[in-house]
């Protein structure tokens, strides 16, 4: 889209000369005493029941009590290893139907109730949408995903359908999905979002992230333009917007290690492909598979093609193959 909006004790008392020791006093010192001695048995007692040990926990599963995400912090001394699942990502494009006399691949767009009906497949079966930011928590310091199985939902280029028509079926399972953005390119007379749509998306909970300035392929631009596309994308987002824009998600699906080394140096967390696989922290956190989901997929096929995903677990250290992301 084109980026358009602006952006402790007190004194001792010393005893008279003179004065005298009678029975009585003693009497009295010694009844102190034992006030004392049974007040601080009493007091070390009820002590030992108000603060039992913690109980530290040392095999957390992948789905913990929440610590991570929405500022929220753990008080516990419980400790929580990383998780180690792997995680599929899905990757749309348009949620809508193509315009009449578009030359646009019809592969781009899924149509708003054919993708309310994959979002209710995927409920009915167990899963529910997590964000990328999420999955690194989890990976890297055992946070939650939540109860069930988590998926990504990513969103690319900046369409307004994802506000208009991916929105709501989200909200209203409680989802939030990743809007990957360009920044220019795509302006609203094409579709693209607006800043208020974008404003939009995150105060629903949607991730930002981006595929650069304008969606150019990174593997045949100079050095200078690869600069600008990955870190001054970033940069800006982050300035605009207030939020940490960690993922970074490659133009056309195309990569190879110098494009890979830009977004490195940029301080993006990780990024995204168009390979297919479920992504695993044991995989290079800059080579992430998704799926791309393609107009005309039914709910079911869809189901099929996340499980028949699982068994590719690596990406090409490289890929200028064909891609619609």
């Amino acid at each position: 889209m084109s980026f358009r909006e602006t952006q402790r004790g007190g004194p001792e008392h010393m005893r008279e000369p003179g004065s005298q020791v009678t029975p009585g006093r003693v009497a009295a010192v010694g009844s102190l005493i034992l006030v004392g001695v049974v007040t601080a048995v009493i007091v070390l007692h009820s002590g030992s029941h108000k603060h039992p040990a913690t109980p530290v926990s040392t095999a957390p599963s992948s789905h913990a009590p929440s610590r991570h995400g929405h500022g929220a912090t753990s008080t516990s001394r419980e400790t929580v290893s990383p998780g180690t699942a792997s995680v599929p990502i899905l990757v749309y494009h348009v949620i809508n139907t193509p315009p009449a006399g578009s030359s646009a691949s019809p592969a781009l767009y899924v149509p708003s109730d054919e993708f309310s009906g994959q979002m209710q497949a995927l409920k009915a079966n167990g899963w529910h949408a997590v964000t990328l930011d999420q999955v690194e928590a989890y990976w890297t310091r055992g946070g939650s995903l939540g109860p069930g199985k988590p998926i990504v939902l990513t969103f690319d280029n900046g369409y307004a359908s994802h506000y208009t028509n991916a929105l709501p079926a989200l909200k209203g399972l409680g989802w939030a999905g990743v809007e990957d953005l360009q920044l220019s390119g795509l302006p609203p007379s094409e579709g693209g979002l607006t800043d208020t749509q974008i404003r939009g998306l995150l105060a629903a909970g949607w991730e930002l992230d981006t595929q650069g300035l304008t969606h150019a392929d990174l593997i045949t631009v100079d050095p200078t333009q690869l600069t600008a596309e990955v870190s001054t994308a970033r940069q800006t987002l982050r300035s605009h917007y207030g939020v940490p824009v960690n993922w970074f998600s490659y133009p056309l699906g195309h990569y190879d290690p110098t494009v890979i080394a830009a977004v490195k140096a940029a301080g993006y967390v990780g990024a995204t492909t168009v390979n297919p696989g479920w992504a695993s922290p044991s995989q290079d956190r800059f080579r992430l598979p998704r799926l791309v989901v393609t107009g005309g997929t039914s709910p079911s096929q869809l189901l099929g093609q996340i499980a028949s995903a699982q068994s590719a677990t690596s990406t090409p250290s490289s890929f200028t193959g064909a891609g619609l992301a």
